[in-house]
């Protein structure tokens, strides 16, 4: 794997993150990792990590056989246009695109292109994300392997059927915008009683990381969790019933089919 080189055509935020986990993992040297994007801006975060950078798709292409697409949905099919003449069998292409399709990918690159679809959300820049992936019809072991070896400093990386990444945009993908939301909601709750603001957002931060560490570790149900805290007439129970009637967890199920919704008329696009 010495030398494999990786590229990414788009550079934001997160494919920054997935530099750097890759970086994390060992395997690639930053000066084989190539970007590429419009203007300066992004680019120069990769700059900080040492890699190359360009303004070329194309040349990224020339580089590179593992290839990061990571563009805004609405301009991946103007990237795949300028990038399809290019393509060679030995290129693996990992598109990041929220709502374009495996098979839309296949079918704007030569006949035969190793592509794979992934959904990252955003704490995999702190390496806590949770990505899903989703292998084209000519993607081997080969491929999926390697792809996950270099992600898996980003966090959770499992393979999924393909009709399960847009409900993964909706659980994981906007779910982090949830928990920030119920976080704050926390925090806020507490300043109200009369804690200070920055302790509040401190203790609530680590209430929520405790609690998924928990799920993660011991593999009990969230139910059964949440009922472990609960003592007959106590604080918690008094508390759980105000989020009951307040309608929480509908709200969430509901929030996740919209966004799971939306990705979905994305993709019909």
């Amino acid at each position: 794997m010495d030398q494999l080189r990786v590229g990414f055509i788009g550079a934001g935020k997160m494919a920054n993150a997935v530099a750097q986990a890759i970086l994390l993992a060992g395997d690639v040297k930053a000066v084989n990792i190539f970007a590429s994007a419009p203007s300066n801006r992004n680019l120069e975060k990769f700059q900080t990590l040492s890699c190359r950078t360009t303004h070329s798709n194309l040349e990224v292409l020339q580089n590179c056989s593992f290839v990061f697409l990571a563009t805004k949905p609405h301009i991946l099919p103007t990237v795949l246009h300028e990038i399809a003449p290019a393509v060679t069998p030995e290129h693996v292409f990992i598109s990041m695109a929220a709502g374009v399709t495996l098979e839309t990918l296949e079918e704007r690159l030569p006949a035969g292109t190793k592509v794979i679809r992934i959904i990252p959300n955003l704490p995999c820049v702190v390496q806590s994300g949770a990505i899903i992936l989703s292998r084209g019809s000519c993607v081997g072991e080969k491929e999926v392997d390697l792809l996950k070896k270099l992600l898996s400093p980003s966090g959770l990386c499992e393979e999924a059927p393909e009709s399960y990444i847009d409900i993964h945009t909706g659980l994981s993908g906007s779910g982090v915008a949830y928990v920030y939301m119920f976080a704050e909601a926390l925090a806020e709750g507490a300043v109200k009683m009369g804690m200070p603001g920055p302790l509040a957002n401190k203790i609530a931060a680590q209430t929520l990381l405790g609690a998924a560490k928990m799920m993660l570790e011991t593999g009990e149900h969230p139910a059964a969790l949440r009922s472990a805290v609960c003592t007959p007439g106590g604080t918690t129970i008094h508390a759980l019933h105000e989020l009951e009637k307040g309608g929480l967890r509908a709200t969430v199920m509901n929030a996740v089919e919209a966004a799971t919704n939306r990705a979905r008329e994305m993709g019909k696009r």
